[in-house]
């Protein structure tokens, strides 16, 4: 099956889809608040220094603010014990005016992720994580719009459902299994009736997987992996990896981001594509916005 494509590759532009999510939130918010009173409250905690995690939380605070969520902010030090770190996020489940929980990963090495993310109450997931949001999204029979989902692959869906193609009965590959992406990616994309085939690295025979993908979710974590000789002629790539390299220009060291993708290559062939940056990034951020905005919208069960 061929989505079809035009002579020129499309490119999707994640910076602007998100600008306008972002709108749409701010419009709701200002609704909500002459309704109300009340606006949604997003509590950021950070645990230690790590500049890309300082990078993320600021671009994160400074999105929440444009469209109206109070941020609650707890940059706590390094040296924090996942005791203390529990008693906070403790502190944040019971606080009326924090309607979402985000806790910046990574975390130090001495606390473990996966029971600080479980202990955040599943009404106040604004990444979508927790065991009892990742039950209720495999069990829906559609994307219900009042659940937390995980911010990433929602995106990606909004962006797949904004080039305005029918996804029912698409083949779709998402290469990549992580908890985080590739898992409730894949459920997002059996609710629009797409057929859904989740790869990894130590997939066989690659390459001939992809070739008959109508649809390519890249979220893999390995720079340039999936080549352009593996994207069948008119399929929508969506590229979620979002990697480090250094290149040589004119004989000096420099760091560029790639993707899981070969863009060059596979521009040549598909119908439409995301960059890396400005692809999938700022929809992550903007689905945490909402997430937000629904946390709030079902506590005060509107």
């Amino acid at each position: 099956m061929n989505i079809g494509r035009d002579s020129m590759t499309k490119l999707i532009n994640g910076k602007e889809i998100a600008q306008n999510l972002r709108n749409e939130l701010k419009n709701e918010i200002n609704n909500l608040r002459s309704k109300t009173g009340k606006v949604p409250g997003l509590a950021v905690v950070q645990v230690g220094n790590v500049a890309a995690s300082s990078v993320y939380v600021k671009a994160k605070t400074k999105s929440a603010k444009e469209v109206g969520i109070d941020v609650i902010d707890h940059h706590l030090p390094e040296k924090t014990t996942e005791k203390e770190l529990l008693e906070v996020v403790d502190t944040l489940n019971n606080q009326n005016n924090v309607n979402g929980i985000l806790v910046q990963l990574p975390l130090p090495k001495h606390i473990n992720e996966q029971v600080v993310l479980d202990s955040i109450h599943h009404d106040k997931d604004a990444d979508g994580f927790h065991p009892l949001n990742v039950g209720k999204l495999s069990v829906a029979s559609h994307n219900d719009e009042n659940l937390l989902i995980p911010c990433t692959p929602y995106g990606c869906l909004i962006m797949l459902k904004g080039l305005g193609i029918n996804l029912s009965g698409k083949d779709a590959v998402i290469i990549g299994r992580s908890n985080i992406v590739g898992k409730p990616m894949a459920q997002l994309l059996l609710k629009e009736s797409c057929t859904v085939t989740i790869a990894h690295s130590k997939t066989q025979n690659l390459k001939e997987v992809c070739s008959n993908a109508d649809i390519v979710v890249a979220a893999v974590g390995r720079p340039e992996m999936v080549k352009g000789s593996w994207i069948k002629n008119g399929a929508v790539v969506i590229d979620v990896g979002i990697n480090r390299i250094e290149i040589n220009v004119n004989g000096e060291k420099k760091n560029k981001l790639v993707g899981d993708v070969d863009f060059v290559e596979a521009e040549k062939n598909a119908s439409a594509i995301t960059p890396v940056p400005f692809g999938v990034g700022p929809m992550t951020i903007a689905c945490l916005l909402r997430n937000t905005m629904i946390a709030f919208k079902n506590a005060q069960k509107i």
